[in-house]
């Protein structure tokens, strides 16, 4: 059995850079340790993260802590939104009720899932049996939800729209899902990047 253990992000501080640059709040720096102490008696085997800033940050004491070599996928980043922050209700409606649909140059559900699971299914094949931890991204990880569990669409997405940090644990069986368990979260207010 694997175990994947997806870490959305603390609250960033969108004001200290751009999408992929943004660093944590003073807050989000706290937080992120009430979410990794929830995982402080696993041994994890790998750890994988987002390029962004943000994802690092997240999971950077735990790596740190258990000594592990952080790897960066670039695949796993965040849903591209071509420099704008078009993000509403009505956008995300529009996104999980049509998963091709982007605004200009920027990128569907569909294209961010593709990379995303693409992403996951190396890491399975690469990490088979292992516990692996990966740093991530909202709409990247309710991208990979949504994969497994069609179901999962708008309502779901704004459910979870304000957990900054969310700790969500995979277990796969091969690359088959066996099951998947919410471990922890702290509702923060949203911003308009995820």
């Amino acid at each position: 059995m694997t175990h994947i253990y997806f870490v959305r992000h603390a609250q960033p501080d969108y004001r200290s850079g751009d999408n992929r640059t943004f660093h944590l709040s003073d807050e989000g720096m706290q937080d992120r340790y009430k979410a990794l102490d929830v995982l402080k008696n696993v041994k994890f085997d790998r750890a994988v993260s987002s390029p962004y800033t943000r994802s690092i940050e997240t999971i950077m004491p735990l790596v740190r802590q258990q000594g592990l070599e952080l790897t960066l996928d670039e695949r796993l980043r965040e849903r591209d939104n071509a420099g704008g922050s078009s993000n509403s209700h009505e956008m995300f409606r529009k996104r999980w009720g049509d998963h091709d649909f982007h605004e200009e140059n920027g990128e569907s559900i569909r294209s961010t899932q593709e990379r995303n699971v693409a992403a996951l299914n190396d890491i399975l094949t690469e990490y088979e049996g292992e516990d692996v931890l990966v740093g991530t991204h909202g709409t990247a990880l309710s991208t990979i939800i949504n994969y497994y569990h069609p179901e999962f669409g708008f309502e779901q997405f704004l459910r979870i729209i304000d957990f900054m940090p969310y700790v969500v644990r995979f277990d796969f069986d091969g690359k088959k899902l066996a099951g998947m368990e919410e471990l922890f979260f702290l509702q923060k207010e949203y911003h308009g990047v995820k």
